[in-house]
């Protein structure tokens, strides 16, 4: 403490939540080291509500309007905020936190959720958001004490001796900032890694300190390279001291509906998660054996969606041996105080088998689903410790294992077909199941050295190169490097599924799932069959979606636990044709009245979509501001994302696609594999051009994929800046 400079330091008053609202956020510039409070007006939480919606509206006035801000500008951005619902200890999932910024894949607003304990701090110290702009001259950190009434930009002296890991970097800030053993627990660090410096994969790890295991356990922020920026602008760490957290810290509006509420769905978990998919025992650890049997798992860069020698059966990532990797009595944490979840895992005693921690026994804070998918079954590895391997140094190195795992599937895929070969990676052989030659892969990225420099720029830009240096066929890597708008896939074959297609190919940032998860609806239970099922699907969803991410709540109280009434709804609406049973009806009348009882603000259904409405039309404006956000942006997805490429593909399931095409009318006797995959191919992007439109027009959207001005008027965000943007779109 002693040892640090301190370039800037703020005292602020110390006031009491009120109905959710801190009514303040804070704003840091670290070119200039200055620190600035702002109030929060009654307009800004009536129009964005909290969440993302404060982040992007911070933005939206920070960033110069005159001209595109880029990722390596000093005016991008980073902007963390919880929500009005967030910080509640009685009610599940509440611990959420929304960051966003420009992003160096997508060169648009990256938006990515994330547990652990700062968000709520955060706005218990004082502030519903914190807004950063600026670069530092050396590594710096911002330290929000909201038990003193302080806030401080420190410079970092090299005395110090911080570790560049972000594991051991957040052992030591808590210790370091921590009065004693006990406020350990009152201290949240944000923090990357040394990958983050030399990749544009880099996340966040948010902390919460767990007593029993005297360790601070961390959750990820991990799309778009958010901690790439969080390096590119020198900050070593944000740490947050917060005051005691009681049920009555987020002042709700009427406390004892609130609690009763949250009373009644914590002990539906309680009740029912045991019996449904053992959230708190195994949480998405579940999933790999289900996907797995439905064939959506990603094996080998996409092509498979099952192991090829045992589909259908158990995989080495079934349930009961991810139970037996998980520690402790209940195998879980809550990464936030009081979810009964508790679904944020972790595994005790790893040894390391590589790299600088080789030998080492270490926890490692998961794996969760998509690191098994990622960096598991989509790179042909079928050995869970290795996936533990590459989760561990991904967290300490700073590294999102989505894009890892998908980046990396994509060059073992382009080494296999002779792109890539040993002299062009260094020496390396990274055949389909080759981890050891994967996990030298992380380590030279994270020293941004050898070809991992090149790897760790993302899928987007490998593409150009691999092309531009190695000869390959653009149209080749094009269809088969999963990425979408610069942002590398989640986890999830979506061959099959146009829903699904349409989920990650009409998002406003990139391939994430959380806006839409369809492809169980569309698929397995095939119950949103038409184009019109499916545009009314992509609009509702991820307009609910983003209502999480508004508030501070995890999605997975909603869909992960069902109430037993679940079954008496019909699976559609028969007047309206919308989906009905997958909306959890009882849950989202839930939320309803929650927001209700925490807020004052009386509310229906209806009201938190179209809350949700303003803040994701608000978006797709932003990213038109930012030269991108339309159409031509929502097109052009990999095409393994919708049918086979390449022969071994598709007679791998040649039975189901001959079928597909007897029954859609083609004449395919005596056609040739490469024929079929032609005739196949121009089907199925003619589909999705079709969902598009369908899309488009629910959502309100002209065929530019523009907001109308109409939409925006009836939304009640006419600003005269909106219209200006979007007005040279309109048809």
């Amino acid at each position: 403490m002693k040892n640090k400079l301190i370039l800037a330091e703020k005292k602020y008053e110390i006031r009491e939540v009120q109905k959710g609202y801190a009514n303040r956020t804070l704003f840091i510039n670290l070119t200039n080291n200055v620190i600035q409070i702002k109030p929060v007006s009654d307009d800004m939480k009536n129009i964005f509500i909290g969440g993302k919606g404060f982040d992007l509206w911070l933005m939206w006035n920070g960033l110069p309007q005159n001209r595109i801000v880029k990722w390596k500008d000093p005016e991008n951005e980073i902007c963390i905020s919880s929500g009005p619902l967030g910080g509640s200890i009685f009610y599940p999932g509440s611990g959420k936190s929304i960051v966003t910024t420009i992003s160096p894949l997508t060169d648009i607003i990256i938006d990515s959720n994330v547990g652990g304990y700062f968000g709520p701090y955060l706005k218990f110290s004082g502030f519903d958001a914190i807004e950063i702009q600026g670069k530092a001259q050396k590594d710096v950190i911002v330290y929000i004490d909201g038990i003193e009434g302080i806030v401080q930009i420190k410079g970092v002296e090299d005395s110090e001796e911080l570790s560049d890991y972000s594991h051991e970097l957040t052992q030591q800030l808590t210790e370091q900032y921590a009065q004693d053993d006990h406020e350990k627990q009152r201290i949240s660090v944000v923090s990357t890694g040394p990958a983050a410096k030399h990749s544009n994969w880099g996340m966040l790890n948010f902390s919460w300190y767990v007593p029993g295991r005297n360790w601070a356990s961390s959750k990820q922020a991990g799309r778009g390279g958010i901690g790439t920026v969080f390096a590119d602008k020198k900050i070593k760490a944000l740490i947050c001291r917060s005051p005691k957290v009681s049920i009555n810290s987020n002042n709700p509006a009427n406390l004892e509906e609130a609690r009763k509420i949250g009373i009644a769905h914590t002990q539906e978990i309680i009740k029912l998660d045991p019996l449904q998919n053992e959230m708190r025992q195994v949480g998405t650890g579940h999933l790999p054996d289900i996907m797995n049997v439905t064939d959506l798992l990603p094996t080998e860069n996409y092509r498979f969606g099952a192991h090829r020698e045992i589909r259908g059966k158990e995989i080495p990532y079934n349930r009961e041996i991810m139970r037996s990797i998980y520690s402790g009595k209940e195998g879980g944490d809550g990464c936030w105080i009081g979810c009964t979840v508790s679904c944020s895992h972790y595994s005790e005693g790893h040894e390391v088998l590589t790299g600088p921690f080789k030998g080492q026994k270490l926890i490692v804070d998961g794996p969760e689903y998509e690191t098994i998918a990622g960096c598991g079954s989509n790179w042909g590895v079928w050995d869970p410790k290795w996936v533990l391997e590459v989760n561990f140094y991904c967290d300490t190195y700073g590294l999102d294992t989505i894009s890892v795992g998908t980046g990396i599937a994509f060059v073992m895929e382009c080494f296999e077909v002779g792109i890539l070969n040993k002299e062009r990676t260094g020496g390396l052989e990274l055949n389909f199941g080759d981890v050891e030659s994967a996990m030298e892969l992380i380590h030279q990225i994270a020293k941004g050295e050898g070809f991992g420099a090149i790897v760790g720029k993302g899928i987007k830009y490998m593409k150009h190169y691999f092309v531009e240096k190695f000869g390959a066929d653009p149209q080749f890597v094009q269809d088969i490097g999963m990425e979408h708008k610069g942002l590398e896939f989640s986890e999830y074959v979506t061959k099959e599924s146009l829903a699904q297609q349409g989920g990650y190919g009409l998002t406003n940032k990139g391939p994430q799932h959380d806006e839409a998860w369809l492809i169980f609806d569309d698929v397995i239970r095939n119950s949103i069959p038409t184009f019109e099922d499916k545009a009314k699907a992509l609009r509702y969803f991820p307009l609910w979606r983003t209502w999480f991410s508004l508030c501070g709540l995890c999605k997975l109280p909603w869909n992960d636990i069902q109430p037993t009434s679940q079954a008496d709804y019909p699976i559609k609406d028969p007047k309206t044709g919308e989906l009905v049973r997958a909306k959890i009806p009882d849950h989202v009348e839930n939320y309803v009245k929650y927001y209700s009882a925490v807020t004052g603000n009386q509310s229906t259904s209806n009201n938190l979509i179209n809350m949700s409405e303003r803040v994701y039309t608000f978006q797709r404006i932003f990213n038109i501001r930012l030269g991108k956000g339309l159409r031509e942006n929502d097109s052009n997805l990999p095409y393994r994302a919708v049918g086979p490429v390449t022969l071994l593909e598709y007679e791998s399931r040649s039975e189901r696609y001959d079928t597909q095409l007897k029954e859609l009318g083609f004449k395919i006797k005596g056609k040739s594999t490469e024929e079929k995959i032609k005739i196949l191919r121009n089907y199925r992007e003619d589909q999705y051009v079709k969902l598009q439109d369908a899309v488009y027009l629910e959502r309100g959207w002209n065929q530019n994929g523009c907001p109308t001005i109409e939409l925006v008027k009836k939304l009640g965000i006419d600003f005269d800046e909106i219209i200006d943007i979007i007005a040279p779109f309109q048809e």
